[in-house]
């Protein structure tokens, strides 16, 4: 089960590599950006992540591709043992049918691929990059096993 919230998580939160990808926004860019992933996860032998991740972040590359006039696409993975976190930047602002679609149910028409992100991720959400990087958004999907709860506090 996954919630989306427009709230990140830190791009590394567990540990692990970082990695980055930064293409030209054209049509092969969800593909350069899915093999880009699909290595990653195999070199990391995150081999039961690779079709989820392959879906998650075609549909994350192909909305900033289709809906925004940004000139590129970052792609940023973040691998550790037990998760893998995709964030996908452009240049487009958060823009109002991205947050109806954050909200988008069954009915609706559009959005449909973020509900695949949705049921596929742990957790996903959208915000901006910040004040570094003004007028750029963040799309990030979380996918992996939870961490346990050792009922330590």
């Amino acid at each position: 089960m996954s919630h989306a919230t427009t709230t990140p998580p830190p791009i590394n939160p567990l540990g692990g590599e970082a990695y980055r990808l930064t293409l030209p926004n054209t049509a092969s860019a969800a593909k350069l950006a899915r093999d880009f992933v699909t290595s990653l996860l195999g070199v990391s032998r995150h081999h039961d992540l690779v079709d989820d991740a392959r879906v998650c972040v075609t549909e994350v590359v192909t909305n900033a591709h289709r809906h925004t006039p940004t000139p590129l696409i970052r792609v940023h993975v973040a691998v550790n043992h037990q998760r893998v976190t995709v964030a996908v930047s452009d240049d487009g602002p958060v823009a109002p049918q991205l947050l109806r679609a954050l909200r988008a149910g069954p009915e609706r028409e559009g959005g449909r691929g973020l509900m695949l992100v949705e049921s596929l991720a742990l957790a996903w959400g959208a915000n901006t990059a910040g004040e570094q990087h003004p007028g750029r958004k963040v799309v990030w999907f979380t996918l992996g096993r939870p961490v346990p709860d050792d009922g330590r506090a």
